[in-house]
């Protein structure tokens, strides 16, 4: 007579898996804490560009196709108002840039402020994106710390 007898399996060992769970939570938990103050970087990193703006008190120009007369705190704001800089040097000066002006041209110095002036706006609308993306990758982090927590236990 023979009997159907279900394999035995052999035993897991949980010595080696505790120390390497408690170093997965540990990670996933330094990972969701470097998240949290990444994106609270970039939050921070927003709210500050968007107070150096406001104590510019700049305004979206009248003749800017959108936002006229919002004020300046935001990146689409000031996109607006950089591009509206650009159309409103390229109306001035024929479409010519400030390298095409003649040395003596007397419009050279308003086209050099306005170019600066649309670079400065043009790098907060950058800075803007990085805080942002901070704000992105942080959260990232913190899902990604929350998940090898979870799956650490």
């Amino acid at each position: 007579m023979s009997a159907d007898v279900a394999p035995v399996s052999a035993p897991v060992s949980t010595a080696s898996g505790a120390p390497r769970a408690r170093r997965a939570h540990l990670l996933g938990t330094l990972l969701a804490a470097l998240g949290v103050l990444m994106a609270l970087a970039g939050v921070g990193t927003w709210a500050g560009i968007a107070q150096g703006l406001a104590q510019e008190e700049i305004t979206v120009s009248d003749n800017a196709p959108a936002l006229a007369g919002q004020p300046v705190v935001t990146p689409w704001a000031a996109w607006a108002q950089a591009e509206t800089i650009r159309a409103d040097l390229a109306e001035m000066t024929g479409g010519r840039t400030f390298a095409e002006l003649e040395r003596d041209d007397p419009q050279r110095p308003a086209v050099a402020t306005g170019t600066f002036l649309r670079a400065s706006l043009i790098t907060s609308v950058i800075a803007f994106g990085v805080a942002l993306t901070l704000v992105g990758i942080g959260t990232g982090f913190v899902l990604g710390g929350l998940g090898l927590r979870n799956a650490a236990r």
